[in-house]
């Protein structure tokens, strides 16, 4: 069973972003089979820069999407975008100092902050999106 799982409940009904999540979800659950499997550091680094670079990406994405529509709650998302991207160069700042470990707790933080950010901020702009671009 994987350590995400997909659900129809995270779907925001704006195409782009849906493939997106699902892809965030699939590379969150490749970090942890690679830090649940052993895998040596090389592996598991790969993994996590490949997550906060997506993250990044998609991110942008959203943002250029309601920049583009006009969305009123863009400064507000951008926010929790800022905030994710500190917590996350903290941690990484943290392990390359020897000071911190990919862990489950980190794990778990990355799962609860996409799920909750995907079903309360990113749900609003949904229908929002979908009525500007013709969907």
């Amino acid at each position: 069973m994987p350590f995400m799982e997909w659900s129809d409940k995270l779907l925001t009904g704006v195409r782009e972003a849906d493939e997106q999540h699902k892809k965030l979800v699939a590379l969150i659950n490749d970090l942890y089979d690679a830090m649940k499997q052993g895998k040596g550091k090389e592996v598991v680094d790969k993994a996590l820069d490949e997550l906060v670079k997506y993250a990044g990406y998609h991110f942008n994405t959203e943002e250029t999407l309601m920049s583009k529509y006009g969305f009123p709650e863009l400064a507000n998302h951008k926010k929790e975008h800022e905030n994710f991207k500190v917590k996350i160069k903290e941690f990484l700042d943290k392990k390359a100092k020897g000071e911190a470990t990919l862990s489950v707790e980190i794990m778990t933080f990355l799962k609860d902050w996409l799920v909750k950010h995907i079903m309360g901020t990113d749900k609003k702009y949904g229908p929002f999106l979908q009525q500007k671009m013709g969907k």
